[in-house]
């Protein structure tokens, strides 16, 4: 069983910045990639970027490229996503997920979610 729990959401203005971060325990070496979601009221859970725990590639969603980066402590089994320039329509709560097979930004293809971090981005 594989645990995770996020951390680091809060309140930010627009153009700020936040640093989630995902803590991984269990069975950790039985996973393909991680992945950062995010939803927002009303709406469906979408995926923001994905690191490779094979090769360390990553995958962006085009609303993520040029101002996320995902990133992963091997040492710590720590994910981050490092968050810049945010909008208010960053706003919702943000979920790490491992997958035990494949790479990619599909929540369906994610086993094990953690609880996750609400992200508000307003003046």
């Amino acid at each position: 069983q594989v645990q995770l729990v996020e951390s680091g959401g809060g309140v930010v203005q627009p153009g700020g910045s936040l640093r989630l971060s995902c803590a991984i325990s269990g069975a950790t070496s039985d996973y393909s990639a991680i992945g950062w979601f995010r939803q927002a009221p009303g709406k469906e859970r979408e995926g923001v970027a994905c690191i490779s725990t094979r090769d360390g590639n990553t995958y962006y969603a085009v609303s993520a490229e040029g101002r996320f980066t995902i990133s992963r402590d091997n040492t710590e089994n720590i994910s981050y996503l490092q968050m810049m320039s945010l909008r208010p329509e960053d706003t919702a709560v943000y979920y790490c997920a491992v997958t035990v097979m494949g790479f990619g930004i599909s929540a369906r293809h994610y086993d094990y979610w953690g609880q996750g971090t609400q992200v508000t981005v307003s003046s």
